[in-house]
């Protein structure tokens, strides 16, 4: 796998990114930080990787489990370290399940299964961070 970042502009921390897939990401920083506070930072999308891989997991077993599910949404909440080089030291995932009649014992399996075997992301900041996660299940949303 192969990707690029090229700054964007000259007088800012702008920049964005393209991979293999071919599309062009922004990533920015507060303008404290010396930006324009216009894209997510780095460390925001390593969360946004990490939720989007565990995401995509779980909504493949459970299709493949034949659990229909209306929504999922994963709140993801780190906490960094005070000193640079200012790494993620805790990061818990919250999964919220909507849907009539999901079974808690399938969530969690499915949710184990992307923590522990099938999510890259998670695999990789396993041994870096400690990762938790908790599964709330939630009715059906009106006009889902």
């Amino acid at each position: 796998m192969q990707a690029m970042v090229k700054r964007i502009g000259i007088d800012k921390l702008g920049l964005v990114g393209r991979a293999e897939s071919g599309h062009w990401l922004p990533m920015d920083t507060s303008v404290a930080g010396d930006g324009h506070a216009a894209a997510n930072s780095p460390m925001e999308m390593v969360l946004l990787a990490l939720g989007g891989c565990t995401a995509m997991d779980v909504l493949s077993i459970l299709k493949k489990k034949r659990v229909t599910l209306d929504d999922i949404e994963v709140a993801i909440d780190a906490d960094r370290a005070d000193t640079h080089p200012r790494i993620f030291t805790a990061i818990r995932l919250t999964y919220h399940f909507y849907g009539a009649g999901l079974v808690p014992s399938d969530l969690e399996q499915a949710v184990t299964l992307s923590q522990e075997k099938y999510c890259s992301v998670a695999g990789m900041l396993r041994g870096a961070v400690e990762l938790s996660h908790a599964i709330e299940i939630h009715p059906s949303r009106a006009g889902s």
